[in-house]
Order: C-alpha cells, then structure tokens, then sequence
C-alpha cells in the first residue's frame, strides 16, 4: 500500500493544525514596557524607573517591564506589569508603540510593546520587582528636543544615554506622544490629583509639565472656559483654593 502526504491544498484546517510544528520557525520574545507617569507635590512630571540587578545591563536605569505570558494578551500584560509594579488597577493605560529594532536586547531578538500609564498625582507608590535592585522616580525636564531625569531623593541625574536598551527612544517617543495629545484630547485630565475637586491653575500646571511650555494664565482661563465651562463639563464648587496663588481660587468638579 502506497501512503501519500496530502499537499495543503488538500488538507483540512483541522489536518493541517495537527501536523503544524510552531517549533519549525524562530520565534522572537515579546515585551511589554511601562512608562508610568505622574506629578509630584512640586508640579513636576515624574516618571518611574528601576535599576538592573541583572545583565544585559546590570546596574543601569531602566523602564519596568517584563515579558508577555503566552495566555495574555498585550493589554493584560500591561496591566499585570503596572499591578505587580505599583499595586494600581484601572488607571488610564494606553498603548505607545512597537519597538523592534533586531539588536536591541543582547539576549535574543525582543520585541517591546511600550505603554504610556498616567497615574493620578499623589497616587503613585511602587516596589522594585524581581530582576530589580531599586526602584526609584525621576523628575523629568524636557529641554533642547531632548530630556533629562533627576532623583531628589538619590540627588542623581541621569542623560539619555545612561539609561539600558532603548528606552531613550522609549521615553522620548512617549513625552512626544503625551506633548501632541495634551492640546486635542483630556488626557491631562487623567493627571489631576482629583478630577472632582481641582483648580484652573493645577490644570495649567500639568499642561506647562507635559509640553515643556509655559502658557499665560488668562489665555488658558479663556481656553478652559471654552472647553470646560460654556459646554456644561464641569461644575464650579463653593469651596475655594489657595493652594498656588495669594488669591483665592475656585474649585471645578468634572461631571461624568
């Protein structure tokens, strides 16, 4: 009896799942990286990164992150990797870029799905996770198209350059994402210490934090008014502020 192989022409889906080999290709690993955001009690904004225990890159600073579960999507595993990182949940989370540079990770081909999270300010705690020997939050301050971290806490600054991988790229890719979306969308919103009690002012603050810009205040009340207060999206409390100007400044509350 002569036994022939049926072409895959021929096969059924079913046929030809059961015969498929995933061993037969090579595969690259996938990662998620976080770029967790917040402002500090300076109005400054923060991010968080942990320091290399181990190598590639050991001792340098990098972005936290780890390695996709194959029973996860992207999305979880971001969600799992910001959870274990700073024990938050259902903050806003939004997907940056795919960074696939071939030799980008010494180890094997890696490629990263990075992730903008905005934690609210006054929010953010965190613990260095396993292949961590510290963790630590840096002030960002955008200058010349580039950017530099400074710990207070550590009195250390680092350059692009000091940072593992690509994460330069990361984060520069990430201050240009926030810097572009922050003048059509309300993600600055999602900065706020409270959306339903905060001031005109603090609003400005976080918007001058993530544009490397200053704005004049009574253009942004104009701008605010527009946007905010003529289309019924926020309402104005009794209670009063004093909290960035000698003058008394009122409370919004962002309605649902």
């Amino acid at each position: 009896m002569v036994i022939t192989m049926k072409s895959y022409e021929e096969m059924t889906e079913e046929e030809f799942l059961a015969q498929y080999k995933p061993g037969d290709y090579e595969r690259p690993s996938v990662t998620v990286d976080m770029l967790i955001f917040a402002m500090n009690r300076e109005q400054h904004l923060e991010l968080l990164l942990i320091k290399r225990g181990g190598h590639p890159c050991r001792g340098k600073w990098a972005i936290p992150g780890g390695f996709v579960e194959m029973d996860e999507s992207l999305d979880e595993a971001a969600a799992r990797e910001l959870k274990e990182e700073t024990n938050l949940e259902g903050i806003y989370l939004e997907q940056l870029y795919t960074f696939g540079e071939v030799h980008r990770d010494k180890r094997t081909r890696v490629i990263s799905v990075a992730y903008i999270a905005l934690v609210p300010a006054g929010n953010l705690s965190f613990t260095a996770g396993d292949d961590a020997v510290d963790a630590c939050i840096f002030e960002v301050k955008q200058e010349n198209g580039g950017f530099t971290l400074y710990s207070k806490e550590r009195d250390l600054t680092l350059t692009e350059e000091d940072l593992a991988f690509d994460h330069k790229d990361i984060i520069r890719k990430g201050l240009e994402r926030l810097k572009g979306k922050v003048t059509y969308s309300d993600i600055a919103l999602e900065l706020l210490r409270d959306k339903e009690k905060f001031t005109i002012y603090e609003l400005q603050i976080i918007y001058e934090a993530l544009t490397g810009e200053e704005f004049d205040v009574a253009n942004f009340r104009r701008s605010f008014k527009k946007k905010f207060i003529d289309t019924g999206r926020v309402e104005k409390l009794e209670e009063k502020s004093v909290d960035f100007s000698r003058k008394p400044s009122s409370y919004y509350k962002l309605l649902k």
